[in-house]
C-alpha cells in the first residue's frame, strides 16, 4: 500500500509539474483590454464617445501579441512585441475601410501608433511614448 501512495504521489507531482511547464502564460501587465484616456488634445468625453480602446489579450506568440483596437469607425490589428527596458515595437497596422463621417480621431491614432516605442505601467495605467514625446495613455478595462 505504501508503495502504491508512493507512486500516486510521484505520478501526481510529475503531472503538474509537466502542465505548469507547457502552459501558455500572459503578461498580466499588459496583456489586457485598455481604453484610451489621454491622446493628442482629445477630450475625455471623445475619446469615450468613440469607445477609443486596444486589446492585447490574444495569447503572445514568438514574444508578439496580435492586438486589436477602435477608435470609432474601423476595427484595427496590429502586431506588438514588448521588450525589455520598457521597449515596445508595434508594427503591421491595418484596418477595415468603412467610410464614416467623425474620423479624426482613428487618423491621428493611425498616424502615431506604429511609432510607439516606449511603454510605461504605473497601477492601471499603460503610457505609450514615442521618441518626439508623444504619449498615449490608456486604463485597464477590468479596473473598477
Amino acid at each position: 500500500m505504501k508503495n502504491i501512495l508512493s507512486f500516486l504521489s510521484a505520478f501526481f507531482i510529475l503531472n503538474l509539474a509537466v502542465s505548469c511547464s507547457t502552459a501558455k502564460l500572459n503578461n498580466q501587465h499588459y496583456q489586457r483590454e485598455w481604453m484610451l484616456v489621454s491622446f493628442d488634445g482629445f477630450t475625455k468625453e471623445e475619446l469615450v464617445k468613440n469607445k477609443a480602446e486596444i486589446n492585447l489579450t490574444a495569447p503572445a506568440t514568438d514574444g508578439k501579441i496580435r492586438g486589436t483596437a477602435m477608435m470609432g469607425c474601423n476595427r484595427m490589428f496590429f502586431t506588438s512585441k514588448f521588450k525589455s527596458k520598457n521597449k515596445v515595437e508595434i508594427s503591421g497596422l491595418g484596418s477595415t475601410l468603412m467610410a464614416c463621417q467623425e474620423m479624426k480621431l482613428e487618423t491621428e491614432f493611425t498616424k502615431v501608433f506604429e511609432k510607439m516605442t516606449r511603454y510605461e505601467i504605473n497601477g492601471h495605467f499603460l503610457t505609450l511614448y514615442d521618441d518626439k514625446g508623444t504619449q498615449m495613455k490608456f486604463i485597464a478595462a477590468d479596473w473598477d
